[in-house]
């Protein structure tokens, strides 16, 4: 029973910590005049664990399903990268913007903000459910926040490892839909930490 209990926290610790910000750059204060914010998601080298490349993941995975239906490796690579504007954006923008129940900050599509959040996914781990056995996908994200006008001028920049994403009650057979979820931890996660560094 104890050595039970004592995994448990290790696991719960563990996760604790893998979604903990690293602050890379600048101040969290810099942030605290700022109320709008052009979102932005950059995908560029991002590393699939157990892969070499983005393109080796994806030949992979469209063979398999190629061989059980036919379309199905063209339907999975446009999923793949459908699912950004698709899923992963909008996930983002409704999970961060509903922590500020009085809309005094928002992020969105909003290019003539003076400052800009970029997302940059450097490590997309897709995770699986089969059903008996599932596991959470997971995203690295380095988030930079700099004047729209002047990219160069960074106020701050932090990276999250390991933030994991699954759906309510293990419902989560879909790709897309389980790593949406890490981009909805993921934009909790940064908003509540605004809220608690940057406007206290």
């Amino acid at each position: 029973m104890k050595k039970t209990i004592l995994l448990a926290l290790i696991m719960v610790s563990s996760i604790t910590f893998a979604q903990k910000l690293k602050v890379e750059d600048g101040d969290i204060k810099n942030l605290k005049e700022i109320t709008v914010y052009n979102l932005e998601f950059d995908y560029t080298n991002v590393q699939i664990p157990k892969f070499d490349s983005e393109e080796d993941f994806l030949a992979d995975k469209m063979k398999k399903r190629e061989d059980k239906e036919a379309g199905g490796g063209e339907k999975f690579k446009e999923s793949w990268y459908g699912d950004r504007e698709e899923r992963y954006r909008p996930k983002f923008t409704e999970s961060f913007n509903k922590r500020f129940d009085d809309g005094e900050v928002s992020v969105g599509v909003n290019p003539d903000a003076e400052y800009t959040m970029m997302v940059h996914s450097t490590r997309i781990y897709a995770g699986y459910n089969v059903g008996v056995v599932r596991r959470n996908a997971e995203i690295d994200a380095v988030i930079t926040i700099f004047e729209t006008a002047n990219p160069d001028n960074v106020l701050f920049k932090g990276e999250y490892t390991r933030a994991q994403g699954e759906g309510a009650m293990g419902y989560d057979f879909n790709t897309g839909f389980r790593i949406s979820e890490c981009y909805a931890k993921t934009a909790k996660t940064f908003a509540k930490y605004i809220k608690k560094k940057a406007l206290k």
